[in-house]
């Protein structure tokens, strides 16, 4: 792993900031986790809603001391010089409060946005280190296939740089993070198994020096823990899908999962029917210590930090639900 400026951060509890969230919200939403003791606010840039970073500059300057996540910036979106640039300069202004994730982005995403390249892996490990360097005030290094920012150098950069943790599935992918990067970022659903195979793939050890390990998960609170089961589905339509077998591959019922979703008609059937103890374990759902539960083998896995995803049409309403889980925590 590459040096980092900061130490991981192990045990953390973040919130996701839904990508639907209406713009009167999203501030409202931010400073709500804030005050509910929430360690992080993660927001998403995903094609046709909201910029990431748009997104993080407001939500930091309207919070005091939450760290911000950007999950994730497509690597093919940006030149690098200039989102070192943002980035820094965000990092100058709320120090020690931002984490860069990037990715490879979505597949059809990218080429609607004509920004697939020809090796996802070779752009996302030129960029990646590209910009580390930048936000250190480092000259660029020589042009790679994609990036060419040889002698760049950005003279306003932060005294504490924020990791950047790469938000990718494939086993080539995650070790390329283990080479280049801080840590992953592992979007929705991470299981503990499937934690600890990227962490296989990443090269990780379990001591202090260990990555940062972000991960997603739908998440629903609620006293009847049947009722919380039942609303966290409509997270988990889209995870019988072939983009997430690196998912469900390291899951004792993958197989049964597979032919679930053969089984049935569409998305919405399979979520809606799949057996509870799989909703479990693709999910952060039940009472708060059932959660709370779910959260504790994700961080005993591996990961640093736990990020929930709301589920529900009240995102503001689910955020203090979720927010129970945080109740017992020194």
């Amino acid at each position: 792993m590459p040096e980092t400026d900061t130490l991981p951060a192990r045990g953390r509890v973040g919130i996701m900031l839904p990508r639907d969230l209406p713009v009167r919200d999203v501030l409202p939403y931010a400073r709500r986790a804030e005050e509910l003791g929430f360690d992080q606010v993660w927001v998403v840039e995903d094609l046709g809603w909201r910029g990431g970073l748009a997104q993080a500059g407001p939500v930091l300057a309207s919070t005091t001391s939450i760290t911000v996540g950007i999950g994730i910036m497509p690597a093919g979106a940006r030149n690098v010089c200039f989102a070192a640039m943002e980035l820094a300069t965000l990092a100058q202004l709320y120090p020690g409060r931002l984490i860069a994730g990037i990715g490879h982005g979505m597949p059809d995403w990218m080429r609607q946005a004509g920004a697939w390249p020809t090796s996802p892996l070779t752009l996302i490990k030129e960029y990646t280190t590209a910009l580390r360097l930048l936000m250190r005030g480092e000259p660029g290094p020589a042009g790679g296939r994609y990036v060419r920012c040889e002698g760049v150098v950005i003279t306003e950069t932060p005294d504490i740089v924020p990791p950047v943790v790469l938000g990718v599935r494939g086993p080539k992918s995650q070790a390329a993070a283990g080479e280049v990067a801080d840590g992953l970022l592992l979007a929705e659903p991470a299981a503990p198994a499937y934690i600890a195979s990227s962490l296989r793939h990443l090269g990780s050890t379990s001591d202090a020096s260990a990555p940062e390990v972000v991960t997603y998960d739908a998440a629903a609170v609620d006293d009847d823990g049947d009722a919380a089961l039942a609303r966290v589905r409509d997270g988990l339509t889209a995870i019988g899908e072939p983009a997430w077998a690196a998912h469900i591959d390291p899951l004792p019922f993958a197989a049964r999962l597979r032919e679930h979703r053969t089984a049935c008609a569409d998305a919405r059937k399979f979520a809606q029917t799949m057996p509870a103890a799989w909703v479990r374990q693709l999910s952060i759902a039940g009472t708060p210590d059932q959660a709370r539960e779910a959260i504790t083998a994700r961080h005993a896995a591996g990961a640093t930090s736990v990020v929930l995803t709301p589920t529900g049409p009240d995102a503001l309403a689910s955020l203090d639900s979720l927010a129970r889980v945080l109740d017992p925590r020194p």
